[in-house]
């Protein structure tokens, strides 16, 4: 079947709307010709289903690569087709139809955004697209192709852990009026006979220095603070304390935000650092912690491969991996799972 290249897309005759019509290629003009985009001409080229004039697969190949960005969304492109899905071009890169199902015989399933291993991944980007999927009831995807064109599929997901989740016992009004001397930026409880520091550690806070010292972390301590549960020696308010800790630590605003949020919701957030993130969060008594939190501003960006690494690690000790973007004081989660089409 011969078709036409206008320099953007491939005209084909009105005969190709068999491929319309059987696994959702290209688009129907009025004139009853198939309009193809040229991931879906090459697709077609490679198994022998067209021929464009004056153009072999490999000289459109060339031609197309040297817009960036198009090598890998037309092996996106062939990865899923091969996978027996139909795709086709879309609000962001892709549409993914499930299997059996192709335009105006169903809806699609996922919005796709390829990516490179090298890119930078703006979070409110990724936050808005995902949204917008959301509003469309469909699920986001990133593919990520790396320098010898493997695939990765990672699943978006926003997500706001809500009180009604909580199945932890840990409470504020369990706790009596705390006492700590201030060393540093932590704050240390010394056991007093009431059997205090084992109820903040029952309470998920702190870590004993010895037999009778508890040591609170810095967010712990300003947390403490701000629910009046807790009197620092030298006296300092919880305002004061924060501007104290946020000098020895730039992440510390967001880190508490961050931590503030967790417990309000009744999860007990600790530290991450042996993972490379901020928290690991608890969501019930004698378990093991369910995802790693890492805290990060509105318009943050990262390269791709520090997420995969992240994505990777959180997956390999059973936990999921969250970034908790913060605009206005307004905390999202945005999980990034590696998936399986």
């Amino acid at each position: 079947m011969k078709a036409q290249f206008d320099g953007t897309q491939i005209l084909a005759p009105p005969e190709a709307k068999v491929f319309y019509d059987q696994n959702g290629y290209g688009r129907v003009e009025k004139t009853g010709n198939i309009r193809l985009a040229v991931v879906e001409a090459l697709y077609l080229i490679a198994r022998g289903k067209i021929q464009i004039d004056g153009w072999s697969f490999d000289s459109l190949l060339v031609e197309s690569a040297a817009s960036p960005g198009f090598l890998r969304k037309f092996i996106v492109y062939r990865d899923i087709r091969e996978r027996g899905f139909v795709i086709t071009t879309g609000p962001q890169d892709f549409r993914v139809f499930p299997r059996g199902q192709r335009p105006g015989h169903g809806q699609s399933k996922y919005l796709l955004r390829v990516l490179s291993e090298r890119d930078m991944v703006d979070l409110s980007v990724v936050l808005s697209e995902a949204q917008t999927a959301a509003n469309m009831r469909k699920q986001f995807l990133l593919a990520v192709v790396d320098d010898e064109h493997e695939l990765t599929y990672y699943e978006i997901r926003i997500t706001r852990p809500s009180a009604k989740d909580a199945v932890l016992s840990s409470n504020l009004e369990d706790l009596p009026h705390i006492s700590a001397t201030l060393a540093g930026t932590p704050a240390y409880v010394v056991e007093d006979g009431s059997g205090i520091t084992e109820l903040l550690k029952n309470n998920w806070y702190g870590t004993m220095l010895d037999a009778n010292r508890l040591f609170l972390a810095p967010v712990e301590v300003c947390w403490l603070l701000e629910s009046g549960k807790l009197r620092l020696t030298p006296e300092m308010t919880a305002e004061e304390y924060e501007v104290l800790a946020a000098a020895y630590d730039p992440e510390f605003s967001d880190k508490m935000t961050v931590y503030r949020y967790f417990r309000s919701v009744g999860w007990s957030p600790r530290t991450g650092y042996k993972y490379g993130h901020h928290f690991r969060v608890y969501t019930e008594d004698g378990k093991h912690s369910e995802m790693l939190v890492h805290a990060c501003t509105h318009n943050t960006s990262m390269p791709m491969s520090v997420i995969s690494r992240s994505v990777r690690l959180a997956h390999s000790v059973k936990k999921k991996m969250l970034f908790a973007c913060m605009e206005n004081d307004e905390v999202v989660f945005i999980e990034f799972a590696r998936m399986k089409l």
